[in-house]
């Protein structure tokens, strides 16, 4: 069974050389995660829980330059970067997407690298 949640972002970044992105703009980040695991006591986890989680872990991001954080804050690289984290706050294995502004986004597996 899967639960799902979705938090956002504002933050800045360029891309190094990059023909377009490479000044520094912004973006809502549109961050949705997907856990997968059984339900005990009625639920897999508690929705509160799982917003507490996210959102503690996109505060350090949020309204910054994730310049500061990542060499080439490109979406992957930010998705990686989420990914990390995330691992070491929950006990289940999860889909993680980052969009990008509209339409846009990465996908990452939890069970994956």
């Amino acid at each position: 069974m899967k639960l799902g949640y979705i938090e956002y972002m504002d933050c800045a970044h360029y891309l190094p050389g990059h023909p377009k992105c490479g000044t520094l703009h912004g973006h809502t980040y549109k961050v949705e995660i997907v856990i997968e695991g059984e339900k005990k006591n009625g639920m897999i986890m508690d929705f509160g829980d799982l917003k507490l989680v996210l959102k503690e872990v996109l505060a350090e991001y949020d309204h910054r330059s994730l310049n500061d954080f990542l060499d080439y804050p490109s979406v992957e690289n930010i998705a990686e970067m989420l990914q990390a984290k995330l691992k070491n706050r929950l006990a289940f294995p999860f889909l993680l997407r980052v969009w990008e502004g509209e339409g846009k986004w990465c996908e990452i597996d939890s069970r994956e690298g």
